[in-house]
């Protein structure tokens, strides 16, 4: 794992949006507040906006020190210079992308339900596995259900967990208790009435925990933003 960037926190994923001001100014806010991490995610947009989207989005996340990723699309990431990327069952293969992107970069990959998948991934150069969803998602109604148990199955791996579908600030502590490291959120951050109130009470969730292996001695992390 690539220990430049911290791996602990909430990992926002922007929402469809093809207004390219308000998409970067709601990302300001989500960024200011405390997200660890974040995902560019337009399912709506053509190549040339994606290739516009992402480069403002780029330039947002490098003046405030934290690593955009790409949804789907590792060359997308090399044209506009992200931090990596995040694929998705059939979004290319993982060791074409590593070998493209190189060891420093951070490479995601999408495993659902899937322990078998999660280890494939890994050993062709995932930086981390993402599993989900976890409860009902308003932006994928039909994803495949996970048990929680994956998450403490992922361990070994010894690479991020992240985990994704239908998270709220209240559920998320159980899959942080669970191995959870990053909690993914699109609907959560970005349509809540407050977004930067909503940040911070996913970031609360993160508070530690007793007896918490990852951190005995109480300590807030410095890894969580």
């Amino acid at each position: 794992m690539n220990t430049r960037w911290p791996h602990r926190g909430l990992y926002a994923i922007t929402p469809d949006d093809n207004d390219t001001v308000r998409l970067v100014e709601r990302a300001r806010v989500v960024i200011e507040s405390g997200a660890t991490w974040l995902q560019y995610r337009n399912k709506h947009a053509d190549a040339r906006l994606r290739a516009r989207q992402a480069s403002a989005l780029r330039e947002l996340c490098a003046a405030a020190g934290v690593p955009l990723l790409i949804n789907d699309d590792w060359r997308l990431a090399e044209e506009v210079g992200a931090a990596g990327a995040h694929l998705g069952e059939y979004d290319g293969d993982i060791e074409a992308a590593r070998a493209a992107l190189g060891d420093d970069a951070l490479l995601g990959a999408s495993c659902y339900d899937d322990i078998g998948r999660a280890r494939c991934a890994v050993d062709a150069g995932a930086s981390y596995v993402a599993f989900g969803a976890f409860f009902p998602s308003p932006t994928k109604p039909l994803a495949r259900q996970a048990d929680v148990a994956l998450l403490q199955s992922a361990a070994p791996l010894g690479v991020p967990r992240v985990a994704i579908g239908g998270i709220t600030p209240d559920n998320a502590r159980g899959l942080i208790a669970a191995g959870a490291d990053l909690v993914a959120v699109i609907s959560g951050v970005f349509d809540a009435a407050d977004p930067a109130a909503a940040v911070r009470a996913y970031l609360c969730a993160f508070a530690p925990l007793p007896n918490d292996p990852r951190n005995p001695q109480g300590k807030p992390s410095e890894e969580t933003r």
